[in-house]
């Protein structure tokens, strides 16, 4: 069954694609949810027309991504986190404190498009962060001992 998404679905297509998916997974949850419409002949005229008028703003929006991008890989964080004997740190480094660092310089990015691995040691790390389509941009972190260690 060929829908025509309305939002971005992660694993599936973007805004305005035309995909093919199995009938109940379009019916029951794409459709009822607001994600999708029916991808009826008539209905991919009027989709043909809307991408023709916002290309412009599609090469707007690549333009700005590109140049936030380019300003999140050059930027480098150090995070605090407690630590106990062996630099291994309680919990772990999470993307909402990466987010919180980030906002605290300035620069506002939702922690749901940041990608961490898993950090538990003291050390040198890089996560990922989507910020529109497929660009992607890359930010190096250190995480340091916070006060004194347990012991």
């Amino acid at each position: 069954m060929e829908i025509i998404l309305k939002q971005d679905v992660d694993n599936l297509g973007h805004k305005n694609d035309i995909v093919s998916v199995r009938p109940g997974y379009a019916n029951n949850f794409l459709i009822p949810q607001g994600l999708a419409t029916l991808a009826t002949p008539s209905a991919k005229k009027v989709l043909a027309e809307n991408i023709k008028q916002s290309a412009h703003k599609e090469a707007k929006l690549r333009e700005d991504a590109t140049a936030e991008a380019n300003k999140l890989n050059a930027i480098s964080l150090t995070l605090t986190a407690k630590t106990s004997e062996g630099n291994k740190i309680f919990g772990s480094v999470t993307s909402a404190q990466l987010a919180e660092a980030l906002e605290a310089q300035g620069i506002n990015v939702d922690k749901k498009n940041i990608t961490v691995g898993t950090v538990k040691e003291l050390g040198s790390y890089e996560a990922s962060v989507k910020i529109y389509k497929d660009i992607k941009a890359t930010i190096k972190f250190t995480v340091n001992a916070e006060g004194e260690k347990a012991e």
